[in-house]
């Protein structure tokens, strides 16, 4: 595995198979820390959808924040949200697939973890948004009208993600808890710095969707060069044929990746990418 950054991965890039298909994870690793996408990732981007080489935007935001994002996903028009609970048709806005958690069994894991790990606290994303618990603590400013009650009453659609929060937890220590007691029924994953587990429903990874799609697309594991920074990626890096994991990613991340690429702070996937395709873009 290469564990340096630009010269080291471009090195191997450049004696790689030329991929037919690019999955890339959002935030922390296409994304800068400040949320946007650079002119240079854009023009990477840009250059490989003239050629035809399908970008797919696989992350765990869900639909509302992905959207932001979406100037860029190009010819294909199709985003994995949601950890991979949705394929989301950008140019038709519909969902084109669907993996959701129904709500009894969202509850079931609810209870369990409850039970488990005192203090925890949930909410559910759904197609049409997000509810909370009352007690639940989110760290970004939500939609206006965004549902607050009891799990059992806003827990009453199919969930794209269910997530659960722990406010003296760390993010390891919460996910073991969790995934000792309800790891029979659902996929725990996580990307926050904080202990913010998210809930999947039996076998929805980045990875499960990204196959299948590639699949309808006719293209096959070795030929996916993936992207990503943090746990919730370590399924599609270790699908993917070729993989790159962010210099400052979660070391859990980096071990699933097969190359380390540049940090997203300084575009590592565009880096990458005008390697490993001859863009010739010179840093633009």
């Amino acid at each position: 595995m290469v564990k340096s950054a630009a010269g080291a991965a471009q090195g191997a890039a450049r004696s790689a198979t030329m991929p037919k298909l690019v999955a890339t994870d959002l935030d922390g690793t296409l994304v800068h820390s400040d949320g946007t996408i650079t002119a240079r990732t854009a023009a990477a981007l840009r250059a490989l959808d003239e050629r035809g080489v399908p970008v797919v935007f696989v992350t765990g935001r869900p639909l509302r924040w992905a959207e932001e994002v979406f100037d860029h996903v190009g010819a294909l028009g199709l985003a994995i949200v949601s950890n991979g609970a949705m394929v989301w048709d950008v140019g038709q806005r519909q969902a084109r697939t669907l993996h959701a958690m129904t709500p009894e069994v969202g509850l079931a894991v609810a209870d369990r973890i409850r039970e488990a790990v005192p203090g925890s606290t949930f909410a559910v994303e759904t197609l049409t948004g997000i509810a909370l618990e009352h007690d639940y603590v989110e760290r970004f400013p939500m939609p206006p009208g965004t549902r607050r009650g009891l799990l059992p009453d806003i827990f009453d659609d199919p969930a794209l993600k269910l997530l659960a929060r722990h406010e003296q937890l760390e993010a390891q220590e919460f996910w073991e808890a969790a995934v000792g007691v309800v790891g029979d029924l659902v996929v725990i994953t996580w990307s926050s710095d904080s202990a913010l587990l998210e809930i999947s429903a039996a076998e929805v990874t980045k990875a499960a969707t990204l196959e299948l799609l590639c699949a309808e697309l006719g293209v096959g594991a070795a030929e996916v060069v993936a992207f990503g920074d943090m746990p919730n990626d370590i399924a599609m890096l270790s699908w993917a044929g070729a993989s790159y994991a962010m210099a400052d990613a979660h070391p859990t991340a980096a071990a699933a990746a097969t190359h380390i690429a540049p940090p997203a702070d300084e575009d590592g996937v565009a880096q990458v990418l005008e390697e490993l395709f001859g863009l010739g873009l010179g840093g633009a």
